[in-house]
């Protein structure tokens, strides 16, 4: 993130909570740890911030949960994984051979009616 981009973020927060320092000396201290985290990502942290919370996030709320968003786009790649798998099953399942289900009910002892 570059410094025009902190500066977005911290006009952004002052609209939501005027106590916002916005100097020059704050630019460079929220640039310092922000520059290496996406722009991105610090926008829709402190939106859903400015929609949930009262008081201004610190630095470390901007960023969020960096190790939780990760996790949760593994598992969204997994579960998408997951579904195409599923669908894939669905395309090419066939019904059991004849005779399959007949057999495995008279093992069980049952008739198919049961």
């Amino acid at each position: 993130m570059n410094k025009l981009q902190v500066i977005d973020l911290l006009e952004l927060l002052r609209r939501a909570y005027p106590s916002i320092d916005t100097s020059k000396e704050s630019v460079d201290h929220h640039h310092k740890y922000l520059n290496d985290f996406p722009f991105d990502t610090a926008r829709a942290n402190v939106e859903q911030h400015i929609l949930t919370e009262k008081w201004p996030p610190n630095i470390a709320e901007i960023r969020g949960r960096q190790g939780e968003q990760l996790e949760r786009t593994r598992m969204r790649k997994e579960t998408q994984a997951y579904f195409a798998q599923l669908e894939l099953w669905k395309k090419t399942a066939v019904p059991p051979p004849t005779g399959m289900r007949e057999a495995l009910y008279a093992k069980l002892g049952r008739t198919r009616e049961d």
